[in-house]
C-alpha cells in the first residue's frame, strides 16, 4: 500500500503541474501516503511483539515515517527542490522493503 501510495503521488506530481485536479489529487494522495506509513510502523510492531517476529522492521517502518514527516513538511512548505528529491528516494526505499518482505529477507533477526 505505501508504495503503491508513493507512485500515485508521482503520477499525481506530474499532474500539479498541469491542472487543478492534479493538486487535489495530490493532496489526497499525500494523507494517504502518511497513513500508509502510520500503519506500517503499526505492522511492524504487532508482527514483532504478539508475532515474535524480528524488531528490525520497525526500525525502518519508523525511519520511513520521519522520512514521509519530513516530506510533509516540505510539500507544505513549496521546497521542490528537497521535496521531490526525497520523494524519490522514498520511492526507492519503499521498493527495496517491499522487496525484502515478498522474498522474506526482511524478517529474520
Amino acid at each position: 500500500m505505501q508504495t503503491l501510495s508513493l507512485f500515485f503521488q508521482a503520477a499525481t506530481a506530474g499532474m500539479l503541474m498541469s491542472s487543478s485536479l492534479g493538486a487535489t489529487l495530490h493532496d489526497v494522495g499525500s494523507r494517504v501516503m502518511y497513513g500508509a506509513s502510520m500503519l506500517y510502523v503499526l505492522a511492524a510492531i504487532l508482527a514483532w511483539r504478539p508475532g515474535g517476529g524480528s524488531p528490525r522492521p520497525i526500525l525502518y517502518a519508523s525511519g520511513f515515517l520521519v522520512l514521509a514527516s519530513v516530506q510533509v513538511v516540505l510539500g507544505i512548505a513549496h521546497v521542490p527542490s528537497l521535496h521531490v528529491p526525497l520523494g524519490v528516494v522514498m520511492f526507492g526505499l519503499s521498493l527495496l522493503a517491499l522487496g525484502m518482505a515478498v522474498t522474506g529477507r526482511g524478517t529474520k533477526s
